[in-house]
């Protein structure tokens, strides 16, 4: 009796005309994965039979009491031919222009989501862009503080309309795989500038790591104590403060006959309600990636780690827990490509005193270290394109090829291509010098400019950092400084800004900023924290 009344309960709460319908990214248009079973899925009415019928196959379901209906089509070839999907219960659904190839996701924060309109030569490569068989579905942006079961969005072709519009990142990196595969790609943007590794991340991940305890607490005990109304007085009273300040600011700069006049301070923002910020953790995930499990990927590409930065240490265990999570969620091992951080200046002096602490060349260790350790990963190192004034380096077609060339060389069986540049391996101290070892070193090592490495720090037992002489030894570098006779640790590009770092490979890929410190310590008898959180996310 208490199933059946359970049973009727869920039947009641279903509308009273109860179609079979699709999440929004089953619509025309769409771009299914080749080589995988491919998971379909939607609603319709309590116990209701539905058949999905796409390139040959058939399959049949039942809804559950929910009314949620799910099959999987056996793996498909490759079809750049636009074919339909037709879904039949008590309507029938026909998604026309469909094409099966690889899918990627592609998420974020600002360098993600930053549009091919605002990239370098916008105009070129808007008018150039007639490739019908790369479309993007890009998802609107929403926070949700339980899992949602849908987002917003529609599939576009690459054209010279739409092209503006996407994610720049993630149609070069579509594009290159298109030119080098010939088959269709489809991409997925789900991104949002300026949030955090952990608004991606599920709250059930979170609660799990040790690390992120406070930073749910704060945020929770924030969400609780907010008042929308006492935050709204406060910022008109700040408003009306600033106002006024600026009055006088422009009074005085009147009276002042020239240069320098006084700035005029920004102007007050109101706080964020904490039920509706993107920076909360799980808020993203819920609304932007829950949604799209269990879509078939072949992998996905991840720009985000600017707004972790400050906090780069909990960053290299927040990353690949994320990393882990979704995976985990998806019930695959999908590829995941990281972009390091781009150098950027961001106003602090070009040269600094060897030894300076740097959390931003902390964060890119913390996108190294996630990239060397879990399985099918990969960084895309762009030190090099980086711009000292602007956090956004517009040269995404250069990061998108990177990606792609991670994808190609451990996705697609190019075995040829080098998709990295050099990648600390190994250090060995041979008395008054240091001999680093390299993964993709490629051709062979070289400077980009032709002349001396530049950039390297070598630092003895006493921790007093020196700038360092380095010459290249087949594939391998060789530090030394004369200020040092007995080397303990070596570091390269260990900057936000480390003007004039110029280790390549022979392929012309920048190599990572790296440390040897924490390596050569843990040899010493003192554990690299890093190694501990090796043990808690495997």
């Amino acid at each position: 009796m208490k199933r059946f009344l359970a049973s009727l309960l869920i039947l009641t709460s279903l509308p009273a005309f109860a179609e079979v319908t699709m999440p929004a990214f089953f619509t025309d248009g769409l771009v299914l994965q080749q080589g995988k079973p491919v998971a379909i899925w939607g609603k319709a009415a309590a116990d209701e039979n539905v058949s999905v019928t796409f390139a040959g196959q058939t399959k049949v379901t039942q809804a559950d009491l929910e009314g949620k209906w799910r099959v999987t089509l056996d793996a498909l070839p490759a079809n750049a031919t636009p074919a339909e999907l037709t879904v039949v219960g008590k309507n029938t659904l026909t998604l026309k222009n469909i094409l099966v190839g690889e899918v990627w996701l592609c998420s974020g924060q600002s360098n993600m989501q930053w549009m091919v309109s605002q990239s370098a030569n916008p105009e070129q490569e808007m008018a150039a862009a007639h490739f019908p068989q790369i479309r993007m579905f890009s998802v609107e942006r929403a926070t949700a503080m339980e899992p949602a079961a849908d987002v917003k969005g529609t599939w576009k072709e690459a054209s010279p309309a739409n092209v503006g519009q996407f994610s720049a990142v993630a149609y070069f990196f579509g594009r290159h795989l298109h030119q080098v595969l010939k088959v269709p790609v489809g991409l997925i943007n789900t991104s949002w500038g300026g949030t955090r590794v952990e608004a991606w991340t599920s709250r059930e991940s979170l609660e799990e790591r040790p690390c992120a305890a406070q930073l749910l607490s704060d945020w929770e005990g924030t969400r609780q104590s907010y008042d929308a109304d006492a935050e709204a007085k406060k910022f008109e009273a700040a408003k009306a403060t600033w106002k006024e300040q600026v009055k006088v600011i422009q009074a005085q700069n009147e009276k002042q006959p020239a240069s320098p006049k006084k700035e005029i301070p920004a102007a007050p923002r109101p706080t964020d309600d904490p039920n509706k910020t993107p920076h909360y953790p799980a808020v993203l995930f819920n609304a932007m990636v829950a949604p799209l499990i269990p879509y078939t990927l072949q992998g996905a590409i991840w720009y985000q780690g600017e707004s972790n930065q400050k906090r780069a240490f909990q960053y290299q265990e927040l990353l690949p827990n994320m990393i882990n999570d979704w995976r985990t969620r998806w019930n695959e091992e999908f590829s995941f490509y990281i972009v390091q951080l781009a150098s950027f200046g961001n106003g602090q002096p070009t040269t600094k005193d060897a030894g300076a602490a740097d959390t931003w060349a902390e964060l890119q260790e913390a996108q190294y270290l996630t990239a060397i350790t879990l399985p099918k990963t990969g960084l895309a190192v762009i030190n090099d394109i980086g711009e000292e004034k602007d956090i956004h380096p517009k040269n995404k077609q250069e990061v998108g090829r990177r990606l792609a060339l991670w994808a190609l060389a451990k996705d697609y069986g190019k075995t040829s291509t080098v998709p990295s540049g050099p990648l600390f391996k190994n250090s060995i101290i041979e008395g008054s010098q240091v001999r680093i070892q390299f993964d993709y070193a490629g051709g062979g090592l070289k400077t980009r400019d032709g002349g001396e490495l530049k950039h390297f720090q070598i630092v003895g037992a006493d921790q007093k950092w020196v700038w360092a002489q380095a010459k290249i030894e087949g594939q391998e570098i060789v530090v030394s400084s004369p200020q040092v006779s007995a080397p303990v640790g070596v570091r390269y590009a260990w900057a936000a800004w480390p003007e004039g770092a110029n280790l390549i490979n022979a392929e012309g890929l920048p190599a990572s900023p790296f440390r040897t410190d924490e390596f050569i310590l843990s040899t010493m008898g003192v554990t690299s924290p890093f190694q501990e959180v090796l043990k808690a996310v495997r």
